[in-house]
């Protein structure tokens, strides 16, 4: 038997080699630095070389280098193949068009718009390999590790929505001159433009034989869906009737519309849905459209971790309906409850998940956005206790930011996959137009998908009539979502 024997100063000359390899030598002259950076542009690294180097890392950590090597290479082919066919198969994607960029953007464009992860550096892929069973490979290219797991789940392949960006230019030239005619010229805390044009739109598009909203406030989103459809019937539920309002200033209240509002309200949750179908003469659930808009979350009536918008969308599904729209759809880190987007959030959709390292690129990035925009989030923002960086901090938000709990990354995660689970479409409402056109300074625009109408398309901007509206009114973009639930077997 042999012994090895270390001693101190061995120990020491050898972390000392290693350490001083990592250093910048800073005792060089100019001409030597200027012939070292010379000589780095243009000589050309030896591939016998470069594969030996690579291969006497991979000894450190794999017993058969060339045999890691050669599996590598295998799953990377793979992956590309994978990831070119099956990119697209997730629900939580809102299907953005790629854009240049702008003010400091950096990166590719992701799920989460050009800032997120810096998914450049790693990739996943979600490949179906059997009934409901999904092989989940997550590769990082700069830190040279694979992981490979084994996921259940539905797939969604390619359904999206029906409508393109020409019919939502088509849609703006329409409502613009609507909108002009709002009885509510200032809904402070209410919807903008950007959000009353996509419900509108999606009402007008999906012509629901009845409408349900959720969190009516002044009223103003009341007559947005009676400008998509004069004559269809919509059920409100409110807290507060909207005509209280009229007391202090403009408010809505329509005629063809059944109020459960002030001592008549009664939460959404706790109606007898198939009670007011029948009265209403709707057989087909999918032909009513829900607009939520509540932050609300009565403590009594959920379980204590769970959110009032999953609460809100189970509720839907209990009672078959399948087309949904959330107003509030608030980036991760921020607004006051926990939302779709934040659920949606995740390492395996592309430009989601978060690191939390304060040297990191989304960190220097993140910095930098904040410049800018109101509602960029800082790294140390972003983050909470233990790096978690998912709902708010790790917790999950809700009732206003009045009632917050802290929630797990594994439950963060279940959440999502309940999410796709049950969906066949999540669509996230693009921004009218570029900040440079609207002169917005609130969301972050490298957090959203491409506008309709994007910068410097000024013509097209001021032939919608878009240029006549107070830029005021472009200021509340949070993402609004359309939901298409899965048709649930019976």
């Amino acid at each position: 038997m042999h012994t090895l024997v270390h001693s101190p100063s061995a120990t020491t000359n050898m972390l000392d080699r290693v350490l001083s390899s990592r250093r910048v030598t800073s005792h060089l002259d100019a001409s030597e630095m200027d012939a070292s950076a010379d000589d780095s542009k243009t000589k050309k690294q030896n591939l016998s070389l470069l594969a030996s180097n690579y291969l006497s890392r991979l000894s450190h950590f794999c017993i058969c280098p060339t045999a890691c090597l050669i599996i590598c290479l295998l799953l990377a082919v793979i992956l590309i193949t994978s990831l070119a066919l099956h990119s697209r198969s997730f629900v939580c994607i809102s299907d953005p068009g790629s854009r240049a960029g702008f003010f400091g953007l950096e990166g590719l464009e992701s799920d989460f718009g050009s800032l997120g992860v810096p998914w450049s550096n790693g990739f996943v892929v979600k490949m179906r390999i059997g009934n409901g069973v999904f092989l989940v490979l997550l590769w990082n290219l700069s830190s040279n590790w694979l992981a490979v797991k084994l996921q259940h789940g539905r797939s969604k392949h390619g359904k999206t929505v029906q409508w393109t960006s020409k019919d939502l230019i088509k849609g703006l030239e329409e409502f613009v001159p609507i909108y002009e005619t709002r009885p509510i010229k200032n809904n402070m805390y209410g919807m903008g433009f950007d959000h009353s044009f996509g419900l509108w739109f999606i009402a007008r598009w999906l012509k629901p034989d009845l409408m349900i909203e959720s969190g009516a406030f002044k009223g103003h989103s009341t007559w947005v869906l009676r400008q998509a459809m004069p004559d269809t019937p919509i059920i409100s539920l409110s807290p507060r009737h909207p005509e209280k309002y009229l007391k202090k200033g403009p408010a809505y209240v329509d005629g063809n519309c059944t109020y459960f509002a002030g001592k008549d309200f009664v939460d959404f949750g706790s109606i007898d849905w198939k009670s007011v179908m029948k009265k209403h003469g709707i057989s087909d659930l999918s032909r009513v459209l829900i607009f939520f808009d509540d932050h609300q979350n009565e403590l009594k009536r959920y379980s204590y971790y769970l959110s009032s918008v999953l609460y809100l969308v189970k509720q839907a599904l209990n009672a078959g309906f399948r087309h949904l729209v959330f107003e509030d759809n608030y980036d991760t880190g921020t607004g006051d409850h926990y939302s779709l987007r934040q659920i949606c959030d995740q390492f395996y959709i592309r430009g989601g998940g978060h690191s939390c390292f304060r040297d990191s690129d989304e960190a220097r990035i993140r910095s930098k956005r904040k410049l800018f925009w109101e509602k960029a989030v800082a790294i140390d923002e972003l983050c909470g206790p233990i790096e978690a960086w998912w709902g708010v901090g790790g917790w999950m938000r809700d009732d206003f930011n009045h009632s917050n709990k802290p929630i797990s990354y594994a439950e963060h995660f279940q959440n999502s996959r309940f999410i796709e689970s049950i969906l066949d479409v999540y669509w996230e409402l693009p921004p009218v137009a570029g900040p440079s056109l609207t002169h917005q300074t609130r969301y972050d625009p490298a957090r959203a998908t491409s506008p309709i109408v994007e910068d410097g398309r000024y013509g097209l901007f001021q032939r919608l009539g878009l240029s006549r509206l107070d830029r005021s009114v472009f200021n509340g973009y949070t993402q609004m979502v359309y939901l298409e639930i899965s048709e649930q077997e019976s």
